[in-house]
């Protein structure tokens, strides 16, 4: 079986501010590009079958640089629904909140945790027909949104993806081990 590869895209501004970016489409850094750039490596000696970003800039500019081509989009794919909380960091948001945390108290106005999880529920269904042979599967998206995917991958509840630390322009996989699913790598920074 294949291994489902999960790239975080490159850096932003917002992410290095640690600022919520869901549907903002905010651009990649200078350094956001060089990370992405960095990632074709890892990437070239693999058989790929399909590639699927989110429709974000940064997500399909992350796997363009990264040597990936004939990508699809995915709405599925997008970075959880922030809703009142888009653009503003945890400590912002906690001056209104104390205590705040996005994985249990979750967003004003936005998506709930599980509803992340179905649509990370979907994404699986659809890439799972790709993975019964040796070739890969690349997921090019956001940080929150493939924590959850990982989650969901291992049979754990959507909220369990905050287990998942997962840092920008990194590279994940996902496999089975006597048809049991696993964490292949994790968090993998190229080297820059």
């Amino acid at each position: 079986m294949g291994e489902l590869i999960l790239l975080r895209h490159g850096e932003t501004e917002w992410a290095r501010e640690g600022r919520h970016t869901g549907r903002t489409d905010v651009p990649l850094t200078p350094e956001g590009e060089k990370q992405a750039r960095a990632l074709a490596p890892l990437l070239a000696d693999r058989r790929v079958a399909l590639v699927l970003t989110s429709p974000a800039e940064r997500a399909r500019r992350t796997a363009e640089l990264a040597g990936l081509t004939g990508a699809e989009t995915d709405e599925r794919l997008w970075e959880w629904d922030y809703g009142a909380y888009e653009g503003r960091s945890t400590p912002a948001i906690r001056e209104e909140r104390p205590g705040w945390y996005l994985w249990r108290d979750g967003v004003l106005d936005g998506e709930t945790v599980e509803q992340v999880g179905a649509r990370a529920d979907a994404v699986l269904e659809r890439v799972r027909p790709a993975l019964t042979g040796s070739d890969d599967v690349v997921l090019a998206a956001h940080g929150h949104v493939l924590r959850v995917l990982t989650a969901r991958w291992l049979g754990l509840p959507p909220a369990d993806g905050r287990l998942f630390r997962l840092g920008t322009g990194t590279l994940s996989t996902l496999g089975t081990e006597h048809e049991q699913p696993v964490i292949g790598s994790w968090n993998l920074p190229p080297r820059l």
